[in-house]
């Protein structure tokens, strides 16, 4: 699969030593390209599933083969290879190239895996790297479909150094993020009193996540998910099904009487939410809720929100639009895909973005994806230290709080990613008295009868995996389900 997202594919089977080394080399040849005779650092992390090896080992070789330096900061969380690519970035100043690259499938199964290219270049309070514009990405993909890859000659073969210290890095800047915001004077106590429960499915999120929780003063931390194996003890998209399992983090929650469940999927970059009783809130509220920690803590110290930007996908709640109103915000919305969404974020000064999948985006820490930031901003709704003004708020009457909807999703399976346009075509065509944006998919916005304001529909080609997706949100479940049944009927 090669996509805006990078290259993904099933270890030993598509994606073999061999595609791993040609597409890394192809990313390093466009680099070295691009920088002009500057040397050029790549900043490079593995999500720590098993397997990951071979694939860690061949992009290493066609990196350096292509001329490249590398650091090598093993296994971490993709957000945490963004914020050692701005710092390498910073340290080397005008006198090189820094990018980054993340070896990872995502929420993805056990058996895939994934090289995924990060580009340091524009950005505020020092956060810059991200995932390629879909331009450039083509441009990548282009090189290594015609096997355009640079081969260094001998003397000028790349270096590798191994840096293990990443993960501090990371925390430390969402903890200045956190002061420098004005949410908290000291951000060590946002987490006094409160009882947490994670799982981080033995991934890249293990380290991390522990620290940061002690960091922001969490005393009582229940572990999940906790061994270096590289093993998931459950699939490991962190949806309502998978962490409701017997044993799982619903459960825990509800054993150990947490006040918030978090589970990372396993780079890490997504977040999904379990409440006090023991509740899946789910990816879709992660977003809506850093927007809410966010805006209100900026209307409590007194500075203004109107006509600040947020930015999402088509794909995510309107929650965040209902959100956005309250505090004289404004969403706009882009196609899906983190790369779709940092590129509008920079262009239009963006507060906040993100996608509905549990990825929320804050520059003031990374224009990636990061679940840090999103357990550090939940934190700060229920702690007496933040939101909860002196006293610990429920999370489920935060939750009861914000405007209720319901999001359905389908999927169908592609021989071909090209095989989803009749059926965005058929959409188009059904759905024209009603407002359809065809940037990406079709993209169905009620604005006509009983619906109106209230609802959409989504229809796409997944950008990672060989389905066409089918999404609704309505009111209620059963028009969310009869969307999907409408719109399964019409492409059929």
């Amino acid at each position: 699969m090669l996509s805006v997202s990078g290259c993904r594919g099933i270890v030993g089977s598509s994606l073999t030593a061999e595609v791993a080394a040609r597409f890394a080399g192809s990313y390093a040849s466009w680099l070295i390209d691009r920088a002009a005779g500057k040397p050029v650092t790549v900043v490079i992390g593995r999500d720590g599933r098993a397997g990951c090896q071979m694939v860690h080992s061949a992009a290493l070789a066609g990196l350096i083969s292509g001329g490249c330096d590398v650091v090598d900061l093993g296994v971490a969380m993709t957000p945490t290879i963004a914020v050692l690519t701005d710092a390498y970035r910073a340290e080397s100043g005008a006198d090189g190239v820094v990018a980054g690259l993340v070896l990872t499938a995502s929420h993805n199964p056990q058996e895939w895996n994934g090289l995924k290219c990060l580009l340091a270049e524009s950005g505020e309070f020092g956060s810059a790297a991200c995932a390629p514009p879909a331009a450039f990405a083509g441009q990548i993909i282009n090189r290594f479909k015609s096997g355009e890859v640079r081969s260094a000659d001998w003397n000028e073969i790349g270096e590798v150094t191994d840096d293990d210290a990443g993960v501090e890095s990371h925390i430390d800047r969402v903890i200045a993020a956190l002061e420098e915001a004005g949410l908290t004077r000291d951000a060590s106590t946002l987490g006094n009193g409160l009882n947490i429960a994670v799982d981080s499915v033995n991934a890249s999120g293990v380290r991390g996540s522990y620290m940061c929780l002690e960091a922001l003063g969490v005393e009582e931390i229940l572990h999940l998910g906790a061994e270096d194996t590289g093993i998931f003890p459950h699939p490991p998209e962190p949806t309502a099904e998978n962490l409701s399992l017997p044993g799982g983090l619903c459960e825990a929650v509800r054993e150990n009487e947490s006040d918030i469940g978090f589970a990372q999927d396993p780079d890490a970059d997504r977040l999904a939410i379990v409440d006090e009783l023991g509740r899946y809130i789910g990816e879709e509220y992660t977003l809506a809720l850093s927007a809410l920690a966010v805006l209100e803590g900026m209307r409590q110290r007194g500075e203004a929100t109107h006509g600040r930007i947020l930015v999402t996908n088509l794909s995510t709640s309107r929650m965040i639009d209902d959100i956005a109103a309250r505090y004289g915000a404004r969403v706009m919305r882009t196609a899906v895909g983190e790369a779709n969404v940092v590129e509008t974020m920079k262009a239009h000064n963006a507060l906040l973005g993100g996608e509905g999948n549990g990825g929320t985006i804050w520059p003031r820490v990374t224009y990636v994806r990061d679940s840090l930031t999103s357990m550090a901003l939940m934190l700060w709704l229920i702690s007496p230290s933040g939101g909860g003004k002196d006293k610990k708020r429920k999370l489920s009457e935060v939750i009861a709080g914000l405007p209720s909807y319901a999001i359905r999703k389908r999927k169908v399976d592609l021989a071909r990613r090209e095989d989803a346009q009749a059926a965005v075509e058929k959409i188009a065509a059904a759905y024209k008295s009603q407002r359809v944006d065809l940037q990406d998919g079709a993209w169905v916005d009620f604005a006509n009868g009983p619906l109106a304001g209230k609802a959409w529909l989504h229809v796409r080609a997944s950008n990672t995996e060989p389905i066409m997706r089918l999404i609704a949100e309505a009111p209620t479940e059963a028009e969310a389900q009869q969307l999907l049944a409408d719109a399964t009927k019409t492409i059929q």
